[in-house]
């Protein structure tokens, strides 16, 4: 294998935004967009302002958790475990602030709550080496656990009203919420760190081929712990923003978000297999996927019909890539006849004469 195709080489040429743009990122940005003048047209309330409050509220955690799992998937790993993270820090909070602690301490206990528990997962996976989607399974089922046993089935729902205001609340008297500039700021910061920085470039390569990575110097389980130890730090940040928000503390909150995270993280292009995605992909992809959820909700589709699109959606988005992939191998294997006979060799030269 030559220097120019390994996969280091290749990630060097990241980021190839505008190839990127013409192909399955350039499809999922078109299908929002429809998707979004179709539901405005169709379903009553959708285009108003108001649900436009509520949508945006609502796709908040899930393109919060979709950032730093963007990154973990494209370096050929995953974490199922984030929407447990969220639960067990929401019963966190609930029993801090039951306790007496004052939110201000308490946020950031809880985002640092959220990075241990990802640091576990990243050591139980790079120290040990033990299979990503195993592992996260396993403290799927743990964090969850450990919520029910900090909280029980009871709730803590008598927050402060100034950060529960705010984090319902909009900028102004306008319609945009509160959380969009923040959400905006960490989306350019994941966005600049995987596609214009020597850590992304190396992501990609981890997820292209993680043994030339290694050889190529890269610390790969160093990295991949990082990102882990991220992610659990968001999901910490996400359970503050969902406890306020609903303004209760429950062990069963954001139970099962973590397949409408996998669902958009996958529908916006990023490949299961690792080494390929963009995070603008990601973006359409979590506005797609909660677009379509918010318009089948106010057209009074049922809880376990949008559970099954939702599977259904990320079934797709893993096979349509594939087939797409290995319809254009097959056409450059097996080229149509137009393009074999397009370049004639002229016939040689007759000759009378004798040589």
């Amino acid at each position: 294998m030559s220097a120019e195709t390994t996969p280091v080489a290749r990630a060097r040429g990241w980021p190839r935004l505008p190839r990127r743009l013409a192909g399955w990122d350039a499809a999922v940005v078109a299908l929002t967009v429809l998707t979004l003048l179709v539901a405005s047209g169709a379903v009553d309330e959708f285009g108003t302002t108001r649900n436009a409050t509520f949508l945006i509220l609502d796709l908040a955690p899930v393109l919060l958790l979709a950032l730093p799992m963007t990154l973990i998937v494209v370096s050929g790993e995953i974490d199922l475990s984030v929407a447990s993270t969220v639960g067990l820090t929401s019963a966190l909070i609930g029993e801090l602030w039951a306790g007496g602690l004052p939110l201000e301490t308490i946020v950031p206990l809880a985002v640092l709550a959220g990075a241990v528990l990802g640091a576990v997962n990243g050591l139980l996976v790079t120290v040990l080496g033990l299979p990503s989607l195993a592992v996260t399974i396993g403290t799927l089922a743990l964090y969850r656990g450990l919520a029910y046993v900090l909280l029980g089935d009871t709730a803590v729902a008598d927050f402060a009203r100034d950060y529960t205001r705010w984090a319902n609340g909009s900028l102004g008297d306008g319609w945009v919420p509160n959380v969009v500039p923040p959400i905006l700021l960490l989306v350019v910061a994941f966005a600049l760190a995987l596609h214009a920085t020597p850590v992304g470039r190396a992501i990609f390569a981890m997820g292209a081929n993680d043994t030339a990575a290694a050889f190529a110097g890269i610390p790969v389980e160093r990295t991949k712990f990082w990102l882990y130890v991220v992610s659990g730090a968001v999901a910490g940040l996400v359970g503050v923003y969902w406890t306020l928000r609903y303004s209760t503390a429950r062990a069963d909150n954001a139970e099962g978000l973590e397949l409408t995270v996998v669902a958009a993280v996958l529908l916006g292009g990023v490949s299961i297999y690792g080494g390929r995605g963009t995070l603008l992909g990601v973006v359409a992809g979590v506005v797609l996927l909660t677009s379509l959820q918010n318009a089948l909700r106010l057209a009074k589709v049922s809880a376990d019909a949008l559970t099954v699109i939702t599977g259904t959606l990320l079934i797709l988005s893993v096979l349509l890539p594939n087939v797409s992939a290995a319809l254009r191998a097959r056409l450059r294997r097996h080229p149509t006849p137009v393009a074999r006979t397009a370049v004639q060799l002229p016939e040689p030269t007759r000759r009378d004469g004798p040589p």
